[in-house]
C-alpha cells in the first residue's frame, strides 16, 4: 500500500485547503445558518475541483474532504461527488455520462443519495417510484437523487420533477412527482423529507453490486470528512490549551489534558488512516468492502470521542454554542451515525467477514 498523493492530487489538496479556510470563516458560517454556503459552492466549482475528482479518484476525493472538514464548510462536496460524479461515472452508461457528468463537473447540477437504503421506496409494476425517506442530506440544494429501491437497484432521480415546489411551499396535499420538505438535522447539511410519488427514474448500474459499491464510496468519503472534522477539533483545543494559562501555566503542561488530547490523535489518525486504506483499495480495483466498513466504524467510535474531547478540552468555553468547536462536535455527531452507526457496520463486517471464512472453506 503507497498512501503518498499524486502530484495531482497534492495540487487539488492544496488548493482546496486555500479555498476552504479562505472562505470558510466563523462569520460566514455564522452568517450562513443552517444552510449552504452558494459563494463558497460557485468557488469550488470554478477552481475545477468536483471535477477533478474524476482524475485524483477516491483517495484524491478523501483528500479533499479531509480539508472541508476541518472548516465545517457548508457546501453538498462530498453528496455531489459520491452519489452523483463518481456513481455516474462509474456505473453509467455512456450515455448517461455524457449527458449528466458535465453539469456535475461544473456545479450547474447537485447530487445527492437517500442512503443507506432501508427498503422505504419501492419500485411498482408501472416502473415508477413510491416511497417516503425520512431525510436526506443536501436534499434542498439537489437537482438529483440517487435512489434504491427494495431490491437494491440504483436510479437517478430529478428532484426538480412535478410536486416539489407545492410541497416545498407547505401545500398539504402534493402533486405527484417529488417532494422535498424541509429538514434540520444536527448538522446543518440542509436536509430533507424525501417523497416519492409515481416518479420515473433512470436505472444506474447492475443492481445490487452497484448498491454496494456506491455505499461503500460514500462510507470511505464520509470517513475522510470525518478525520477532517476531528483534526479541526483537535486543533481548536491544542490551540486553546496551549494559549490558556490556569494557576500560572498553560492548560496544555497538565497531564490530563495531555493524555485527552493524545487520545484525540491517535483516534483521528486511526480514522485517517482507514479510509485511505478503503480509498487506494478503490482506486487500484481491488475489494474493498471489509475496509469500507472498518473506515465506517472508526469514524464513528473515534468520532464521537474526538468532538467530544475536542469541546470538553475548551473547558467551560466548550459549552458555549456559538463557539466555531460547537460546530465540529455537531458534525461529528452528524457522521458518527450518517451510512450506519458503530454497532450496525461492525454487524455488517461480522457478517461479511463470516461469509468470506465461508466461501474460503469450501
Amino acid at each position: 500500500m503507497d498512501f503518498t498523493p499524486s502530484e495531482e492530487q497534492s495540487a487539488a489538496r492544496g488548493l482546496a485547503a486555500r479555498i476552504f479556510g479562505d472562505l470558510s470563516t466563523h462569520e460566514r458560517l455564522t452568517a450562513a445558518g443552517t444552510g449552504t454556503d452558494a459563494e463558497l459552492w460557485k468557488e469550488l466549482c470554478a477552481a475545477g475541483l468536483p471535477a477533478a475528482v474524476e482524475d485524483i479518484g477516491l483517495l484524491g476525493l478523501v483528500l479533499l474532504l479531509e480539508e472541508q472538514g476541518r472548516t465545517t464548510a457548508q457546501v453538498p462536496f462530498a453528496a455531489t461527488c459520491v452519489y452523483g460524479l463518481l456513481a455516474v461515472a462509474e456505473h453509467g452508461t455512456a450515455e448517461q455520462r455524457e449527458r449528466l457528468l458535465p453539469g456535475l463537473r461544473g456545479g450547474t447540477a447537485v447530487a445527492t443519495g437517500a442512503f443507506p437504503a432501508r427498503g422505504r421506496v419501492h419500485l411498482a409494476e408501472d416502473g415508477a417510484l413510491y416511497g417516503a425517506v425520512p431525510w436526506v442530506p443536501w436534499l434542498r440544494d439537489a437537482t438529483h437523487v440517487l435512489v434504491a429501491d427494495a431490491d437494491l437497484a440504483l436510479w437517478m432521480v430529478e428532484a426538480s420533477e412535478p410536486g416539489a415546489e407545492a410541497c416545498a411551499a407547505g401545500a398539504e396535499a402534493c402533486a405527484a412527482g417529488v417532494t422535498v420538505q424541509p429538514v434540520e438535522t444536527t448538522a446543518p447539511w440542509s436536509a430533507g423529507r424525501l417523497v416519492l410519488d409515481g416518479v420515473r427514474g433512470e436505472r444506474l448500474g447492475n443492481g445490487p453490486e452497484a448498491y454496494a459499491a456506491v455505499l461503500a464510496s460514500a462510507r470511505t468519503a464520509f470517513a475522510g470528512l470525518q478525520a477532517g472534522v476531528c483534526a479541526g477539533s483537535l486543533a481548536r483545543a491544542v490551540h486553546h490549551t496551549v494559549t490558556r494559562e490556569q494557576f500560572g501555566r498553560p492548560l496544555s503542561t497538565n497531564q490530563g489534558v495531555l493524555l485527552r488530547a493524545a487520545d484525540a490523535h491517535m483516534d483521528t489518525e486511526a480514522i485517517r488512516v482507514t479510509a485511505y486504506e478503503a480509498a487506494w483499495r478503490h482506486d487500484e480495483r481491488r475489494a474493498c468492502a471489509a475496509q469500507a466498513l472498518t473506515a465506517a466504524w472508526w469514524a464513528s467510535e473515534a468520532g464521537k470521542r474526538v468532538v467530544h474531547a475536542g469541546q470538553h478540552l475548551h473547558g467551560g468555553t466548550g459549552a458555549d454554542l456559538d463557539h466555531p468547536v460547537h460546530r465540529h462536535f455537531l458534525w461529528g455527531r452528524q457522521l458518527d451515525a450518517y451510512l450506519g452507526c458503530g454497532g450496525e457496520v461492525l454487524e455488517e463486517l461480522g457478517l461479511l467477514l463470516a461469509e468470506s471464512a465461508q466461501g474460503d472453506a469450501a
